[in-house]
């Protein structure tokens, strides 16, 4: 891995990151589905204009029509969404942990459909979903809302679906023009939703307008484009290794922003998370490797 890569993967673990704290702030101001239909109504078309502009065009195969309106609806619409409502009840920290099960529950469901997995990788799997489960029950019998829990759980395994579904049909081309049609697919089903279960009352302080437009361009748009591209550039596994960064980089950034207190059992449980991760992806990388020759 070269250090463009290397740089693109831990750039892309930041923006990630930074999702959940910037989506805490945004929706004390206003109603969560109307945020992120606006938000992905935006981003959409900023990067079809962007696309056009650099000659590509929306003519995809029926595979890749497919992947797009599967990844816009699990991942911006049951996803997303799930995220934003949940954080009107969770701390932001919890939300990443939880998300941080995607590439542990990937790994898990590729095993039971009879990709072999390694010592390390087993041990890192197990690792990783007792972290995450060490870290929910403390932080549930501390009082954590076990709906809003509940919530980003349906999030998280909606996105595993999908990304099992759809495993090999990443773009090789056209990146910013699917990227821009996955979020306007989004839009598209929020919209509606928003309108029949929520009250369009928006109170217009800097702090949303500092959130709304950050969440928009920048893990909104930026890091869809720079995950994309990194995936193109060195393949799924590899790239999925930058998630071993997301426990520790989201934690960190909710309590630098939002003050979200930590215990010695939360740090202990990022760390374990982290390891697993780390472990389970670099056991698959020389399966990736000899798959390739």
């Amino acid at each position: 891995m070269d250090f463009r890569a290397l740089g693109m993967g831990v750039a892309f673990a930041l923006m990630w990151s930074s999702a959940f704290t910037s989506a805490k702030i945004a929706v004390v101001y206003a109603p969560p589905f109307a945020i992120l239909s606006v938000r992905f109504l935006i981003s959409g078309l900023i990067a079809v204009g962007i696309a056009y502009a650099l000659g590509q065009r929306a003519a995809l195969t029926r595979r890749q029509w497919v992947a797009v309106v599967l990844f816009g609806l699990c991942q911006n619409v049951v996803y997303l969404g799930a995220n934003f409502f949940a954080a009107q009840y969770i701390e932001a920290s919890l939300a990443v942990i939880v998300a941080s099960l995607l590439p542990l529950l990937v790994a898990g469901a590729n095993a039971l459909r009879g990709e072999r997995l390694g010592a390390v990788a087993l041990m890192g799997l197990l690792a990783g979903l007792a972290g995450v489960l060490v870290i929910m029950g403390d932080r549930l019998s501390g009082g954590a809302d076990s709906f809003g829990v509940f919530v980003v759980v349906v999030g998280v395994l909606a996105l595993t679906v999908a990304t099992l579904l759809v495993q090999g049909a990443a773009p090789q081309g056209n990146v910013i023009m699917i990227v821009g049609l996955q979020m306007l697919v989004g839009s598209a089903a929020l919209f509606p939703l928003s309108l029949l279960t929520e009250t369009w009352v928006i109170d217009w302080q800097w702090p949303l307008i500092a959130a709304f437009t950050y969440t928009t361009l920048v893990p909104g748009l930026l890091a869809t484009v720079t995950w994309f591209l990194l995936v193109k550039r060195v393949g799924p596994t590899r790239a999925a290794t930058f998630h071993f960064l997301n426990p520790f980089l989201g934690v960190a950034i909710a309590a630098i922003i939002l003050g979200e207190a930590l215990s010695l059992r939360d740090i202990l449980g990022v760390a374990v998370i982290m390891a697993g991760i780390l472990a389970v992806q670099l056991s698959r990388m020389p399966a990736e490797a000899l798959a390739r020759r």
